[in-house]
C-alpha cells in the first residue's frame, strides 16, 4: 500500500465557503430542532438585552432620589430649576432637568425593588433558555456527526480497492478520526456561540440606537473595523489550518506504518531514521499549528482594544450628556453596560471564525473522501445461475492499473469444476492480479470473465463473493475469540460447523491446549499464536464459507516445514470437489495440479501439468530449475 502523503490543502477562500456551507447543510435532517433552538436563543437574548435598560431605570430611580433630596421640598421641579438658575447654579439647573427628580422625595425603593426583582428574572429566564438551547444544539450536532460517520463509513466500504492503493492508510484514519473529531468540536462550539453572539449583536445594536443615536453611533465605529479585522486574520489563518490537518494525517500515516513494522525497523536498525522523519513531520506540525493558533488568536485582542475605544469614548461623551441634562444617568449606565457586552459578541464572531476555519479545512478533506468516485454500481437485475458449480473463465481480458503501462492484454483461461490451477512466475508478472480481477476488485478494460457460464459483471459483488473462499499470505484476524474469527467466513454457522471446519483445518490441535479454548481473544497482532496457527484459522474460515471457487495465495510461504505440512494437508482437504486458483512461489506444493499456468508480463507463456511443463523445457522449466539449484547449492 502507498503510503504518500496527504497534499496541502489550498487556501482558497471560497473552498472554504463552501465546506462551512456543506457543514451547515448537515443540519437540515435537523432543521425542527434547529428552528427550537434559534427560537430559544432569541428569546434568550432579548431577555438579556432588556435587563440593561431596566438596571439603568433602577438606577435612575436612585439618582433621582438623592437629587430629589437635594431640592426645596414643596417645589415643582420647573420651579426648582429656575431657582438653581437664579442661584447661578446652571450646570447642576441643567442636570437636574433631564431627571424625574420630585423635590423633597428620595429614592422609591418599591419601585426599585420590583424593577431588581424583574432584572433578575429576566437574567435567568435568559440562562435557563440558553442553556436549554445548548443542550438542544448537542443533541442535534452528535446526530450530525453520527450520521457524517455513517456516511463515511458507508463510503469505506463503496470505494474501489485503487482508491486504498493509492492513499495513505494513516491519512484515511486520519479525516475517519481526527478530521470528524474536529468538525463536531467546530460545531459544537461555533454554532451556538456564533448564532448567540450574532443575535446578542443585533440587540444591542437595536437598543442603543433606540436610547441615543449619537452615543450609538459612537459605540458601533467598532463593528465595522472589528469586521475587517477579523476577515483579515481569517484570510491568513486558513491556509494555516489547512497545513496543520494536512501534516495531522501525514504523521499519523507515519505512526501507523512505523507501529506496524515496528519489529523490522527494529531489526534493520532504523530506529534513528524513522526518528528522524517522525521529528520533521512532528516539526512540520508544529510550525503549521503555531501559526494557525497564533494568527487566529490576535482577534480576541484586536477586538477587545477596539471595544475599550468605545467603551471610553460612550463614557466621556455620556457624562457630558448627562451634565447637560440631555440623557439621565440610567441611560448612559445603560449604554455604557451594551457598549461593554457589544465587545464580547464581536471577539466571540471573531473567535468562532477561525474555529470554523479549522472546522472547514478538516471538513474539505471528510468530503473530498465523500466525493470520491465509487466503485461501478452493481447491476440492476444480477442473472445468477442454479446452484454453484465453480468453473471460471477468463475471456480476452485485458487490464492495466495504469492506462500508459499495460499489464494483461487478451488473456484466455478456463478452470472446469472442480479443477486446481496453479499459477506461477516471476514478481510482477500479473498472478495476484488476476486474483483481484474475479474477485470485482477491480474492473476490466476489456474482456469478460464467467463464473459458471454468467458474467460476473451481471451478478451483485456480494453474491459473486460468496462463492468464492480465500487464503493470503497475510493472515488477517479480528479482535475477538478464535470461535468468531472462525466463524467470519459465516455469521450463520452452528457450533457444529465451526468445530468441524476446526478439525478439518488442525486448529482444534491447537485450541484445545488453550486455557479458554475457542473463547481465546486474540486480535490481528496477538502475540499467543504462532504465523502457521494464525494461518490455519484462516484455512477454517474458508472451511465454514463453503465456498465453490477457493483461492489460495501463498498460504504457506510464512511458515515452518512442519507447519507448512498441516497447511496443505488443510488445504487439500478444502480444495475437494471445489475450484481452486492456488498462487505458489514453491513449486514442490502444486505438483498435482491439474494444470499449472506459468505468467509473463501478464501473459500467459505455458501451461500444462508437471510433467508435460517440464519436458517441454520453458519457463517453467526455468522456474524450477533455478529454484532447486538453489536448494542443491
Amino acid at each position: 500500500m502507498s503510503t504518500q502523503p496527504a497534499p496541502t490543502l489550498p487556501a482558497q477562500p471560497q473552498q472554504g465557503l463552501q465546506s462551512i456551507t456543506r457543514i451547515i447543510g448537515l443540519l437540515r435532517p435537523q432543521r425542527f430542532i434547529v428552528y427550537g433552538v434559534l427560537v430559544m436563543v432569541l428569546l434568550g437574548v432579548v431577555a438579556q438585552v432588556i435587563a440593561p435598560l431596566l438596571l439603568g431605570r433602577a438606577t435612575d430611580i436612585i439618582f433621582n432620589g438623592v437629587i430629589g433630596l437635594q431640592l426645596p421640598a414643596g417645589l415643582t421641579k420647573d420651579e426648582a430649576v429656575a431657582q438653581l438658575r437664579g442661584e447661578g447654579s446652571d450646570q447642576f439647573a441643567d442636570m437636574v432637568s433631564g431627571t424625574a427628580a420630585v423635590p423633597g422625595v428620595g429614592i422609591d425603593f418599591g419601585a426599585l425593588g420590583r424593577l431588581l426583582i424583574i432584572v433578575l428574572a429576566l437574567y435567568l429566564l435568559s440562562s435557563a433558555l440558553i442553556w436549554v438551547a445548548a443542550y438542544g444544539l448537542n443533541e442535534i450536532v452528535q446526530r450530525v456527526v453520527r450520521d457524517l460517520r455513517s456516511r463515511v463509513e458507508r463510503k469505506i466500504h463503496s470505494l474501489p480497492l485503487r482508491y486504498f492503493d493509492t492513499h495513505s492508510r494513516g491519512d484515511l484514519l486520519s479525516r475517519v478520526s481526527n478530521d470528524i473529531d474536529n468538525v463536531s468540536t467546530g460545531m459544537q462550539e461555533s454554532i451556538s456561540q456564533l448564532v448567540l453572539a450574532v443575535l446578542t449583536l443585533i440587540g444591542l445594536v437595536v437598543m442603543m440606537l433606540w436610547i441615543s443615536p449619537l452615543l450609538a453611533l459612537v459605540a458601533l465605529f467598532m463593528v465595522p473595523a472589528s469586521v475587517v479585522a477579523t476577515a483579515l486574520v481569517a484570510r491568513r489563518s486558513r491556509r494555516h489550518f489547512a497545513s496543520q490537518w494536512a501534516a495531522t494525517g501525514k504523521l499519523n500515516g507515519q505512526i501507523e506504518e512505523t507501529f506496524t513494522g515496528h519489529e523490522l525497523v527494529t531489526a534493520y536498525g532504523r530506529t534513528e531514521d524513522v526518528e528522524r522523519r517522525f521529528a520533521d513531520t512532528n516539526d512540520e506540525l508544529f510550525r503549521s499549528a503555531y501559526r494557525a493558533q497564533f494568527v487566529s488568536g490576535t482577534v480576541m485582542p484586536l477586538v477587545t482594544f477596539l471595544g475599550n475605544l468605545s467603551y471610553v469614548g460612550v463614557a466621556v461623551l455620556g457624562g457630558l450628556r448627562v451634565a447637560s441634562g440631555t440623557i439621565t444617568l440610567g441611560e448612559v449606565q445603560a449604554l455604557i453596560q451594551y457598549s461593554r457586552q457589544l465587545a464580547q459578541p464581536l471577539a466571540q464572531i471573531g473567535a468562532m471564525v477561525n474555529l470554523l476555519q479549522s472546522a472547514a479545512a478538516s471538513a474539505e478533506r471528510v468530503f473530498a473522501l465523500l466525493d470520491e468516485p465509487e466503485q461501478d454500481p452493481e447491476s440492476p437485475a444480477p442473472t445468477l445461475p442454479w446452484g454453484r458449480h465453480g468453473s471460471v473463465e477468463f475471456d480476452d481480458v485485458s487490464f492495466s492499473y495504469d492506462p500508459e503501462r499495460p499489464l494483461i492484454e487478451h488473456l484466455s483461461l478456463r478452470a472446469e469444476p472442480g479443477q486446481m490451477v496453479a499459477i506461477v512466475g516471476p514478481t510482477g508478472a500479473g498472478k495476484t492480479t488476476l486474483i483481484n480481477l474475479i474477485l470485482r476488485f477491480y474492473e476490466l478494460n476489456s474482456g469478460r470473465i464467467l463464473v459458471d457460464g454468467v458474467d460476473i459483471t451481471s451478478m451483485s459483488r456480494a453474491e459473486l463473493r460468496t462463492r468464492i473462499g480465500i487464503v493470503l499470505q497475510d493472515t488477517w484476524l479480528f479482535g475477538g475469540t478464535i470461535r468468531e474469527n472462525i466463524a467470519y467466513g459465516n455469521p450463520h454457522a452452528t457450533e457444529n460447523q465451526i468445530l468441524s471446519a476446526a478439525r478439518m483445518s488442525y486448529v482444534d490441535r491447537f485450541v484445545r491446549a488453550l486455557p479458554d479454548g475457542y473463547d481465546t481473544v486474540i486480535d490481528e497482532e496477538s502475540g499467543s499464536l504462532s504465523a502457521g496457527e494464525r494461518q490455519l484459522i484462516t484455512i477454517a474460515r474458508a472451511f465454514v464459507a463453503k465456498p465453490s471457487i477457493l483461492i489460495l495465495d501463498e498460504a504457506t510461504s510464512s511458515v515452518d516445514t512442519r507447519t507448512e505440512l498441516l497447511v496443505q494437508q488443510a488445504t487439500a482437504r478444502l480444495r475437494d470437489d471445489r475450484t481452486s486458483f492456488v498462487i505458489a512461489h514453491r513449486l514442490s506444493t502444486i505438483r498435482d495440479a491439474d494444470r499449472i499456468v506459468v505468467m509473463e508480463d501478464g501473459r500467459i507463456v505455458e501451461q500444462g501439468t508437471h510433467e508435460d511443463l517440464l519436458r517441454a523445457g520453458g519457463a517453467y522449466t526455468r522456474l524450477y530449475d533455478a529454484q532447486f539449484r538453489a536448494l542443491v547449492e
